[in-house]
């Protein structure tokens, strides 16, 4: 109850923790002793605490933590860069445009060289002695005026039209043996050589010849005049396979006829109605690989018109026919007007 009798407002009395008896027996053992006098920031202690297992500060890196920071191009230098750059791409498109220029000229030159030599050379084609009194009439030289890109396909043209030629050279043999076996086709041993005579020559002009042309110096109308002839040209090949009696062809309905009248000459017939069935094949193909040829070379119908207008203009025997028309008339004209 001494406790509820004090009075909480006096003042309070000193009174020292450490008096306590607790306090003062654990103060007078041997605990200062074992202390001691302990200084934590003492280099004994300083060193005995780094020869731990802690990492020695030195083995760190002196350098300090740097934050690289990225450096931007500045507005200028990536105009200037720019620039560059467009200077660099309109150097090269001039470059390209001055080759694209100069091979062109060379092109041009070389059409005009060729134009001129073959104005300028002695005919080669065909090729008689010397002696004999029929000069040659064309001038034919694949590597010097066919490009190359063309050569090949104008070379097949050349060899189609020899291996047309014999087999109408060969037909005539043919239809011969077709005629001493039976007497009473006389016509067409006389039509075969008819058709030699007459197809040799006329389809190394119409349809050869302007494909040679066309290749050589790129002419649209060449191209559609060969296309025109050499049209008509597969259609006979299919008639001549066909073998039409009294047509003056061996073809395959008139050889297989002769079979029960005379095996050998029917042989002989089917071995040239094969012949006229290799040239309506090889035709019909090489028709085709011209045409695609055609088509990669730019020429065109106008084009074609355009040319056959100027040749026709240029041309001196139409210019003199056209001279001597207009001066008739003239002439006519001026009469009537005298007269009345």
């Amino acid at each position: 109850m001494s406790g509820f009798d004090s009075n909480p407002f006096a003042d309070p009395v000193d009174v020292n923790p450490f008096q306590d008896a607790s306090v003062t027996q654990v103060t007078n053992s041997g605990a200062t002793e074992i202390i001691g006098d302990f200084n934590p920031f003492s280099a004994t202690e300083t060193g005995k605490k780094r020869s731990g297992a802690t990492i020695p500060i030195s083995a760190a890196s002196s350098q300090p933590a740097i934050l690289q920071t990225s450096v931007e191009p500045s507005a200028q230098a990536t105009a200037a860069h720019g620039q560059a750059n467009l200077i660099k791409q309109q150097e090269e498109l001039e470059r390209k445009a001055a080759e694209l220029d100069r091979k062109e000229q060379e092109l041009r030159s070389q059409a005009t060289s060729r134009a001129s030599n073959v104005d300028a050379k002695e005919n080669n084609w065909p090729p008689l002695p010397k002696f004999f009194p029929v000069k040659p009439c064309f001038y034919q030289d694949f590597e010097e005026e066919i490009p190359e890109q063309y050569r090949r396909i104008c070379k097949r043209m050349y060899y189609l039209w020899m291996f047309h030629s014999a087999t109408l050279f060969l037909n005539v043999f043919a239809c011969l043996a077709y005629f001493t076996a039976d007497t009473a086709h006389g016509v067409d041993f006389g039509l075969s050589i008819l058709w030699f005579i007459l197809f040799t020559p006329v389809s190394f002009i119409c349809w050869y010849r302007p494909v040679y042309k066309a290749f050589r110096s790129d002419s649209s109308f060449s191209f559609f005049f060969f296309f025109f002839v050499f049209f008509f040209q597969v259609a006979v090949y299919i008639i001549q396979t066909v073998g039409i009696p009294n047509w003056g062809n061996s073809g395959w309905i008139v050889s297989i006829s002769v079979i029960r009248k005379n095996l050998a000459v029917a042989v002989v017939m089917m071995v040239v109605a094969g012949f006229f069935t290799v040239n309506a094949v090889l035709a019909t193909i090489l028709l085709k690989m011209v045409h695609s040829k055609y088509r990669n070379t730019g020429a065109s119908f106008t084009k074609a018109q355009q040319e056959f207008s100027q040749e026709v203009l240029t041309n001196r025997n139409v210019q003199s026919a056209a001279a001597s028309a207009a001066t008739s008339a003239a002439q006519g004209a001026f009469g009537r007007s005298q007269r009345d």
